[in-house]
């Protein structure tokens, strides 16, 4: 069946993953290998990071109950201390193949993010993110919605909204538990490792040439 859209993650997908960044902090502050990870994937639907990607929490909430999260799970680590983690870098080979993707195919965005203003001034990376976001038909932002992958709804809405049947959609994230409600639905499905592989897997979906 034809591909008519492609949907991207935003984070780990068309930047850096952040979880090089967790490794660094825990080193820097003798923490647990893993500690970060460990605690966004504990209960990951009703944890600190799902509430506050879907805005249920302020930040001081949040910050209190990472930490007692990560207490549970062995070493204590606030949630304010994350945040600054989570920005990662361009990846400029990803941005060039969306623009590409998008002279032919209708494109969305679904990423789980924070609340405006969670990690603190960021002019500069809010200028880039805005220039991506243009590329986009339609963006889906947990934190605006309050629904979250892999929450099987925020995907149907991408679909309703693009006017696409899944089957004909390419999804994109570096989250396995993030990829699997998009294949059940029927999209193809791939998981981002770096953006040299995933160029790779979307020009054999596509059958167009991105590089």
């Amino acid at each position: 069946m034809a591909i008519e859209a492609v949907i991207f993650d935003f984070g780990g997908v068309l930047t850096s993953s952040p979880f090089e960044a967790f490794s660094r902090f825990e080193t820097e502050r003798g923490l647990p290998a893993d500690i970060i990870r460990r605690t966004n994937a504990a209960n990951h639907l009703e944890n600190a990071w799902a509430k506050f990607e879907r805005a249920e929490v302020d930040i001081e909430t949040f910050d209190q109950l990472f930490a007692a999260e990560s207490r549970a799970l062995g070493a204590e680590v606030r949630g304010r201390d994350v945040l600054p983690l989570l920005q990662g870098d361009l990846r400029p080979e990803m941005v060039k193949a969306l623009k590409s993707i998008k002279a032919k195919f209708k494109t969305g965005c679904i990423t789980n993010n924070l609340p405006a203003n969670a990690i603190g001034s960021m002019t500069g990376r809010s200028l880039y993110v805005a220039e991506v976001m243009v590329l986009f038909d339609h963006v889906i932002e947990s934190a605006k919605i309050g629904l979250r992958k892999p929450d099987p709804r925020i995907y149907q809405l991408m679909v309703e909204t693009l006017k696409v049947d899944p089957k004909r959609c390419v999804y994109l994230d570096d989250l396995g538990v993030n990829l699997k409600p998009a294949r059940e639905m029927g999209m193809t499905t791939i998981k981002v490792a770096s953006g040299a592989q995933a160029i790779a897997e979307l020009e054999a979906a596509t059958g167009m040439k991105l590089g």
